[in-house]
């Protein structure tokens, strides 16, 4: 492994002992001052119910599996459903409603056996409703923007693109109890991808009986360790325990409490007076202070993701790679994760983050290398060469009204604001920031409707093609419009190889095209800060998820 990863991995491993060695004397949670809104503050000491709460930051476009497109839904999906696998602890997939499953020789077909589970209104969880949920999934009149998850099933891809038949997806129930998957070609993080939320289950039964199911709570039916039980829009959601899951045994909390807060310095408030036991998303200032001080309740955790800007490329002269290249060699990064985030995030060296591992089992980045370039006077040339390729100067550029998108969040602003200086004082020009609500700037890229916009993506899996993937020609999260065929050819043959050397060779040949491109401004790689209060035990952290809260206790 490279020094940056294991100088990272160093201070993840301290900073997550905060978690499992905490001894702290227990912390009596305040009562919640806005009944109306907060779950009542009840205390284990008396035996009254032990509720969680939290802040979710964003309001979930949707809580249907199939339609999730982003973590501020999949934290709260995370905790009502469950898939064939899931994640144990120490990040290894493990069986969840699958009990078991074969494999065939060729290494394209999975049977997997499920264990008696239900749902949470009684009903049996069976292979028949994975079959439909996965099918669902991908009918094109559904339009779920992570259809393109199920792509390794055979027929799949055709079915959901118009050019096949349902009947010719690869996924079947041979009985109540048994499911059969047969793969386009050998995956070896297929396991991985049915413990990711798109491949959740639904219950057949509801869902035709109810297209509207997952809209309210009266209706919404799951199959994991917690179940929906109030949503008000845009204030909070909570979660009751669901004493129909197979392992509900090991469920310490009777439920949930999920504030929906956008306002990252309210929900730090909120933490410090004791009204959260837990907050996932903290300011940027508050982890730098919890940082210098030590602060027992700051976690530092690992993440697999990268933080960048979308350049809209049908925009002109975003269209242009000059002006894309020098956009981005005018950012200094390490400005920005030093002086601005101060998580133990580290300046973007492509498109794939740390922490992924190659065909040896080492870090992939170290056989690619830094990819950016950081160049103020090369930016400069560029940018004036790119504009008078398109026709333009700096002042037409200026005059254009240019403006970077970002969601709501403190922590975006700044960092728009330092890269926006950058720009003005390295290039000579003036950017325009706007913030929105998250789901709006959700819909708003996927319209094409913004110049340039923030953007984020966590790994779905550990894979470098999770990050690499989605700048494929159409993609559904290919919100920058990026088309290269070169690209697109290395991508689907890593896809649709089992030749390890062959798939990695493609995807570093690919990250190097992409970089070279630069349809998107990679800045920084992920951690996650986040604090928890010194009476919570239980809570730890995965690469690719947020916070795992369903096995928390209060004390």
């Amino acid at each position: 492994m490279s020094k940056k990863f294991l100088t990272l991995m160093s201070l993840l491993l301290v900073m997550a002992i905060v978690v499992t060695g905490c001894s702290s004397p227990a912390k009596e949670p305040a009562p919640s001052e806005t009944p109306s809104t907060e779950a009542p503050a009840e205390t284990p000491s008396t035996g009254e119910k032990k509720i969680l709460r939290t802040n979710n930051s964003s309001e979930p476009g949707s809580l249907d599996p199939a339609l999730a497109q982003g973590t501020h839904e999949s934290w709260i999906l995370s905790n009502t459903f469950e898939g064939l696998m899931t994640y144990d602890q120490e990040g290894k997939v493990v069986p969840g409603i699958a009990e078991s499953y074969e494999l065939s020789e060729d290494n394209l077909t999975y049977t997997f056996k499920l264990r008696d589970a239900k749902w949470s209104n009684g009903d049996p969880v069976t292979a028949h409703d994975f079959e439909f949920s996965w099918k669902r999934a991908l009918d094109p009149e559904l339009a779920a923007d992570y259809a393109f998850q199920l792509y390794y099933i055979k027929g799949a891809e055709a079915y959901n693109t118009g050019e096949g038949s349902v009947d010719d997806v690869m996924v079947k129930a041979l009985d109540d109890k048994t499911l059969e998957v047969t793969l386009e070609a050998p995956t070896g993080y297929f396991l991985e991808l049915t413990a990711f939320y798109t491949y959740y289950p639904v219950s057949k039964n509801v869902v035709e009986a109810n297209p509207d199911w997952a809209k309210t709570p009266e209706t919404h039916i799951s199959n994991g360790p917690f179940k929906l039980v109030t949503w008000e829009h845009n204030a909070y959601i909570e979660l009751e325990k669901n004493p129909n899951y197979y392992a509900a045994d090991q469920i310490k909390l009777d439920g949930i409490h999920f504030d929906i807060i956008e306002d990252e310095n309210t929900a730090w408030q909120k933490y410090e007076g004791g009204e959260y036991d837990i907050l996932a998303t903290l300011p940027q200032a508050v982890a730098a202070q919890m940082s210098a001080e030590n602060n027992p309740e700051l976690v530092i955790g690992n993440q697999v993701g990268v933080y960048y800007y979308n350049l809209n490329s049908e925009i002109k002269p975003f269209n242009n790679a000059k002006v894309r290249n020098a956009l981005s060699m005018a950012i200094d990064r390490t400005v920005i994760v030093e002086k601005i985030t101060q998580g133990g995030q580290m300046a973007a060296e492509g498109a794939v983050p740390y922490g992924l591992t190659d065909e040896t089992g080492g870090e992939y980045r170290d056989k690619v290398g830094n990819l950016i370039v950081e160049d103020p006077a090369k930016a400069k040339q560029l940018f004036e060469e790119g504009l008078a390729e398109e026709g333009m100067t700096v002042e037409d550029f200026n005059k254009a009204g240019f403006v970077l998108l970002f969601n709501t969040l403190e922590a975006h602003k700044k960092i728009a604001q330092a890269v926006q200086e950058m720009w003005r004082t390295n290039l000579g020009i003036n950017i325009g920031i706007e913030n929105v609500e998250f789901q709006v700037k959700l819909d708003r890229e996927k319209a094409g409707d913004y110049h340039i916009s923030r953007g984020g993506w966590t790994g779905d899996y550990m894979d470098p093609m999770t990050i690499l993937d989605l700048w494929l020609t159409g993609g559904a999260f290919n919100d920058a419009r990026y088309s290269n065929a070169e690209y697109d050819k290395l991508i689907l043959e890593a896809k649709g190889t089992a030749d390890q050397n062959i798939r990695f060779n493609n995807m570093r040949e690919a990250e190097k095209i992409l970089m070279k491109d630069m349809p998107i401004i990679p800045v920084y790689f992920y951690t996650q800060p986040y604090a928890v209060k010194p009476n919570v035990e239980g809570i730890y952290k995965l690469p690719i998820y947020y916070p795992t809260i369903t096995y928390a206790n209060i004390k």
